[in-house]
């Protein structure tokens, strides 16, 4: 097995958004390739890492990544080149010290997370193991329950629904064919109950899932608690909350959008406190502003019956997490490599939650795209559950169809058992 690096070559493709990003070949000694590329989100942290982009406004508005693809092929390659690809860590630190910047915004965190990727691919190929194996090294015991957003917040004509994600997770099914048939019927089932409800049928809105109905979250949460239980779910089915409130803040007054008013930090803690109460939520994701330190660690003392995940909070930067933990603000972060830019940095991230039994949730990004690397990482480091987005467009059904397939692949795994997680119970 020859896993040192022969070639690394750059190219300019386009997410599932038609927004272009940086695709990566590296091409081992043996003639084994790993291919990675870099989505790219819609709720974006401050703190990620740097998306370099061209903005030039006569090509894609600006969004082209020609400058990335260029630092790929002509300074991150040479440096690669004779390296070996098994050795990760090794590779990631190459770069970053080739970059050498906080936020990787010299060669671009696209840049770099696509090499990264297709380094650990290419090393995966090399070992004929599928990457999710070669994370691990070990058996197969669980696959993760996956979870659907099914209705998508924001800006709307009409009113601004301020939570981003409503999001449906079928805890209780027996097995993944079953969960993933409970998250696509109810989704399904959704369309009709809105459909009543408007009297018209619900527009498809950015992110696949349905347009909101009303700028009330509970009036939304009842039209999903109403297609759920048309489904024969009650019980088996909970919610959860990606609020992204860091879109909705306002960091002059500090408040927050609610029902079409402001209010302050305090005031939207205790309105999810009483959601909490009245639904079962596995988990409610960045339910304030990213800088909100002071609020997410009153948030996690009076919030007792969920979990309170950091994503553009934490953006998978071990330093956040840290913080966070040290301060007791949350429960566990959504871990999303391309936040922080390496494979490396963001496994060291998952290793400091395990470790300290915060909650990693990997979750693709809104540009996403078909073979995403989240998938190996969900199944190889053991998740109990994931985000997969809508059940509706092609890269995200490939997340269902991917743990179907592992299902398939290693018959005596089991789907996650989350018990423990619940805390509504």
């Amino acid at each position: 097995m020859n896993t040192i690096i022969k070639s690394v070559h750059a190219r300019q493709i386009v997410d599932c958004k038609c927004r272009p990003m940086v695709e990566v070949d590296v091409t081992t000694e043996d003639g084994h390739i790993g291919r990675g590329c870099a989505p790219t989100g819609s709720s974006v942290g401050m703190f990620e890492s740097y998306v370099l982009r061209d903005n030039n406004p006569e090509e894609y508005k600006g969004l082209s990544v020609h400058k990335a693809v260029e630092h790929v092929n002509k300074y991150i390659a040479p440096a690669l080149i004779g390296k070996d690809a098994a050795n990760q860590r090794e590779i990631d630190h190459i770069m970053i010290e080739l970059d050498n910047t906080p936020d990787k915004s010299n060669l671009g965190g696209n840049a770099i997370y696509s090499v990264s990727i297709a380094v650990l691919r290419a090393a995966a190929s090399c070992s004929r193991q599928w990457v999710y194996q070669y994370i691990t090294q070990k058996p197969i015991t669980s696959i993760p329950i996956p979870s659907f957003n099914v209705i998508n917040g924001g800006k709307y004509s009409a009113f601004t629904q301020p939570f981003n994600e409503f999001i449906i997770m079928p805890y209780k099914a027996s097995h993944i064919e079953q969960a993933v048939e409970m998250g696509i019927l109810t989704f399904q089932e959704l369309e009709k109950v809105l459909t009543k409800y408007l009297g018209k049928k619900p527009e498809i809105a950015s992110s696949y899932g349905y347009a909101p109905p009303s700028e009330d979250p509970e009036i939304v949460l009842d039209l999903m608690a109403q297609a759920v239980d048309n489904c024969g779910y009650t019980g088996k089915m909970a919610f959860a909350l990606d609020c992204a409130s860091s879109e909705m803040y306002d960091k002059v007054s500090k408040t927050y959008l609610l029902k079409g008013r402001r209010v302050s930090s305090s005031q939207l803690i205790s309105y999810a406190k009483y959601l909490t109460e009245k639904y079962n939520f596995v988990f409610i994701e960045d339910l304030l502003d990213e800088e909100d330190w002071d609020g997410f660690k009153e948030a996690h003392k009076v919030i007792t019956k969920t979990n309170l995940l950091g994503d553009d909070f934490i953006v998978t930067n071990m330093d956040r997490l840290k913080k966070a933990y040290a301060q007791n603000s949350i429960d566990g972060f959504i871990l999303k490599p391309n936040q922080v830019g390496t494979i490396t940095e963001a496994l060291d991230t998952f290793k400091f939650a395990k470790e300290h039994n915060l909650i990693a949730t990997p979750s693709g990004r809104s540009g996403g795209v078909i073979g995403d690397i989240v998938m190996d990482l969900a199944v190889g480091l053991n998740i109990g559950f994931i985000k997969n987005g809508a059940p509706r467009s092609g890269e995200r059904i490939d997340k269902l169809n991917f743990l179907m397939r592992v299902q398939d692949l290693n018959p005596d795994c089991k789907l996650a058992d989350i018990t423990s997680l619940l805390k509504w119970q």
